[in-house]
C-alpha cells in the first residue's frame, strides 16, 4: 500500500514563526504569557505550558491578569484588534508581536477602506480569532458571512469593501464574491486568502482525486485543517481528519484501498506528520 503526503503540507510561515517565537523566548527565562493558544494543535500548547507558558483565552482575563516583573505577552499569528492592544499598553507589560504579514495586510486594508467610509464585509468564520481581531480593525460598520445563502441576504447601501479570512476555502470565496457582484454592489474586492492556505488546499484536492483514503492531520479548532476535510471528502470517500497517531487505532479501511493520502493543516508540525505517515506504513488496516 502506498502513502503519500501532499505538497505543500503542515506549518505555513505564519505559524511556524509565532511557534518558534514563543520557544525562543522561553529561552530568557521570563514570564511568558500567550493572548490564545499559540497554534491550533493541542500537543505544541500542551508542551508549552509544560514548559511554563500560560494562556490567556479573553480580553476579560487578560484585564485581570496581574503581570510578573519582565513577563511577556505573545501575540500569535491570528492577530488582535485595537482594543486588546490598548488593554496590553495600559497594562505596561512587555509584548512579542507574531501577527502573520497576511493578517496584518487585512487590518491595514479594513482599517483605511472603512475610514474612507466603505463598507466591510469579511468572508470567515465570525468566531475565529482571525476573523474577531478583523473586526476589531473596522472603523465604520461591517459584517462577517461565511456561506453563499448569508451572501444573497446581504443588504448594504453605499461602496463595500469585501476581504476573507486567511484559511478560507478559495472555491467557497470566489463563489460569495459571484453572489455579490450579480446583487450589483459597487464592491472594493481583495481576496485576502495567503498563498499557503490556497497551496495546501489545492494539493490536498489534486491528491484526494487520486488517493482510495485520505487522512488530514490538524486540530480539532484549526479552520485551515477543516477546509481540507471539506475539500478531501468533496473527492475520496474515505476520509478521516485526526489530530494524532493513536487516533488511527480504530480506523478501518477497505481490502481495496492501495494508495491512502495524507495532508496536514498549517498548525501541524513536521514531527507529528511524520509520526502518522510511520504509523501508517508499519501498521495493517
Amino acid at each position: 500500500m502506498e502513502v503519500r503526503l501532499a505538497d505543500p503540507s503542515g506549518f505555513c510561515f505564519g505559524v511556524k514563526r509565532a511557534v518558534d517565537g514563543v520557544y525562543e523566548k522561553l529561552k530568557n527565562g521570563d514570564p511568558i504569557y500567550t493572548y490564545g493558544p499559540i497554534v491550533h494543535n493541542e500537543t505544541v500548547v500542551s508542551d508549552l505550558e509544560s514548559k511554563g507558558v500560560r494562556v490567556i483565552r479573553d480580553k476579560e482575563t487578560l484585564e485581570a491578569t496581574l503581570f510578573e516583573e519582565n513577563a511577556c505577552v505573545v501575540i500569535r499569528a491570528h492577530g488582535i484588534g485595537r482594543d486588546v492592544y490598548s488593554i496590553l499598553e495600559k497594562k505596561g507589560c512587555k509584548t512579542a508581536d507574531f501577527t502573520c504579514p497576511f493578517v496584518q495586510r487585512i487590518h491595514d486594508i479594513v482599517l483605511k477602506e472603512s475610514g474612507e467610509g466603505r463598507y466591510i464585509v469579511i468572508v470567515g468564520n465570525p468566531s475565529h480569532p482571525e476573523v474577531i481581531g478583523i473586526c476589531g480593525w473596522c472603523d465604520g460598520p461591517y459584517t462577517v458571512i461565511s456561506s453563499a445563502e448569508e451572501a444573497e441576504a446581504l443588504d448594504v447601501r453605499g461602496d463595500m469593501t469585501v476581504v476573507a479570512q486567511t484559511t478560507f476555502q478559495h472555491k467557497k470565496f470566489s463563489q460569495i464574491v459571484e453572489i455579490i457582484s450579480k446583487k450589483g454592489y459597487n464592491a472594493n474586492v481583495v481576496n485576502t486568502i495567503c498563498s499557503a492556505t490556497k497551496d495546501r488546499q489545492d494539493a490536498a484536492e489534486i491528491l484526494s482525486k487520486t488517493a482510495d483514503a485520505m487522512i488530514v492531520i490538524g486540530g480539532s479548532a484549526s479552520s485551515n485543517t477543516k477546509r481540507l476535510y471539506e475539500i478531501a471528502s468533496e473527492h475520496c470517500r474515505n476520509t478521516v481528519c485526526i489530530q494524532k497517531p493513536d487516533d488511527l487505532k480504530d480506523y478501518k479501511l477497505p481490502e481495496s484501498v492501495k494508495l491512502i493520502g495524507i495532508t496536514a493543516g498549517a498548525s501541524t508540525p513536521q514531527n507529528i506528520i511524520e509520526e502518522v505517515q510511520n504509523y501508517v506504513r508499519g501498521n495493517d488496516f
